[in-house]
């Protein structure tokens, strides 16, 4: 697979416009960056074939990776190879931006402090080689307060692109008696269930220390204008708590309560994409077809599954009867907006040239994308073939 950066016409295109409508137009890129919609292009051409043409997804939230490092219970693989992989499903799936989502618990493991480490430092090592713009999310578990003093450090290197508070201390409690959770924490930690829960029961005696800790890493990363989400809010209480200490995401809201209070305060409120393509939420909690109805969802992301940012956009806007245009914000303009990233998310000039080419004619398939004006991933023909 070529990449090509050099001046490029894309013409025979239904293109989504930033006001919501499709048009058959062309779009001119130049330098990784649209310089013209509608005008006489220049430079190599590339024919769309009457395809839709979309801005690229951007990916919030995304541990999908997970399944590439470790695809059977004890069974793990080399994080180049696993991240190589994870940044070519990307592609296919249409996503040009993408937060892996990394989660430093006070598990052992997969989500453990060694886990961690070498994640990061693999990333940094494979980043030649990936496409997509790579960015580092990092969900950590407010209950791991020995590893605060390292997470300050990453967030003062510049390593964090997005800080998130999770405490799933109580959701574990109780799942105990459910075998497929248990199963699952047993498996991606290598303890025994009584090894877990004692280990669970320390981590819930913190709870008094927990809150100042966040506010300490909140201050630290609000100082160095990291964007910062809290999963899972609970109730509107704790999503003002957290609003008050600069974390302007929601994520995950449990009820629509909470959503509401999210909206009131002007705050992204993220759901999951693979939530709103099924129609009903794995947890049973709030939906994202619910909430998109009622006005309480701005943002959807991968979650565990990334096709599913692709192709939930357009089952919402046929089963739901919302614009096209709305629904493929919640994955473009949207969590562009969300995290300050004001240079990409839509076509118009000016804009970063991440573009993706979708047969629309039964199930989506992405046929190409664009990455900063560099035709990095075609399907039947090379790479910046001229028309």
């Amino acid at each position: 697979m070529r990449s090509c950066h050099v001046s490029l016409t894309i013409d025979n295109a239904r293109v989504l416009l930033p006001g919501g409508s499709i048009e058959d137009t062309t779009i001119t890129i130049e330098d990784g960056v649209v310089t013209g919609v509608g005008e006489n292009g220049r430079g190599r051409r590339l024919d769309a074939g009457g395809r839709l043409v979309l801005p690229g997804a951007v990916d919030l939230h995304g541990d999908g990776f997970e399944r590439q490092l470790m695809p059977r219970p004890g069974v793990h693989f080399a994080h180049d190879i696993a991240l190589i992989d994870t940044d070519r499903q990307l592609l296919a799936s249409g996503i040009t931006t993408v937060f892996h989502s990394l989660t430093w618990s006070w598990e052992p493991g997969l989500r453990g402090r060694e886990a961690a480490l070498t994640f990061r430092q693999a990333l940094e090592a494979v980043r030649p080689a990936l496409i997509c713009d790579t960015r580092l999310h990092v969900r950590f578990e407010t209950a791991n307060l020995d590893v605060v003093g390292e997470l300050e450090e990453w967030l003062d290197q510049g390593a964090v692109d997005l800080l998130a508070f999770n405490d799933h201390l109580d959701l574990m409690s109780r799942k105990l008696d459910s075998y497929d959770k248990m199963s699952g924490y047993l498996n991606r930690t290598g303890l025994t269930r009584e090894e877990f829960i004692v280990l669970l029961e320390e981590m819930k005696g913190r709870r008094g220390v927990i809150p100042r800790m966040v506010e300490r890493l909140a201050a630290r990363a609000a100082a160095r204008g990291i964007p910062m989400a809290s999963h899972d809010d609970p109730d509107p209480e704790t999503r003002r708590w957290f609003h008050e200490l600069g974390c302007r995401l929601s994520e995950f809201p449990v009820d629509p309560e909470t959503a509401e209070e999210a909206r009131r305060m002007g705050d992204a409120i993220i759901l999951g994409a693979p939530n709103a393509l099924r129609g009903k939420s794995h947890d049973k909690r709030l939906t994202a077809r619910e909430a998109l109805v009622a006005g309480l969802c701005t943002v959807l992301t991968s979650d565990y599954y990334y096709p599913t940012l692709l192709h939930a956009p357009f089952v919402l806007a046929r089963t739901l009867e919302l614009g096209f245009g709305r629904c493929w914000d919640l994955v473009s303009g949207g969590p562009a907006r969300a995290v300050g990233m004001e240079d990409r998310g839509a076509i118009a000039p000016g804009k970063r040239a991440d573009i993706i080419i979708v047969d629309d004619a039964g199930t989506p398939t992405v046929t190409d994308v664009i990455v900063e004006g560099r035709h990095v991933f075609a399907v039947g023909r090379s790479a910046c073939a001229a028309a």
